[in-house]
């Protein structure tokens, strides 16, 4: 594993943002969801694509907090442009489950 320093991790932006929308995204290569997801003032809402389909449904996602990585350069995948990374882990069968907060916390906030 490389080692970063403090100033390595301070370039990501990891921020809390709140699912306001999330809808099936069929032009994509494997299963995913397009989720527009708002990340509070000075940042605004974004899209991302998130490959997250075996553990969540759109309506049960619509509402819930998500940990972005939001100072990415955009990516086109398909015919949308995703504007943010939604992070999540594999599980033992490869499926992918967000990384949350346990508590309520702004949209906005950052990870430190």
């Amino acid at each position: 594993m490389q080692t970063i320093d403090w100033d390595d991790f301070m370039k990501v932006e990891l921020r809390v943002g709140r699912v306001l929308a999330a809808r099936a995204f069929p032009e994509a290569r494997k299963p995913a969801y397009v989720l527009e997801v708002d990340f509070g003032p000075g940042i605004g809402v974004r899209r991302s694509s998130a490959q997250i389909t075996a553990l969540y449904t759109p309506d049960e996602l619509v509402g819930r907090l998500v940990v972005g990585v939001v100072n990415f350069p955009p990516r086109q995948i398909g015919p949308m442009r995703s504007e943010c990374l939604v992070t999540g882990f594999h599980d033992e069968q490869g499926r992918v489950a967000l990384c949350v907060p346990d508590r309520d916390v702004p949209p906005g906030t950052r990870l430190l």
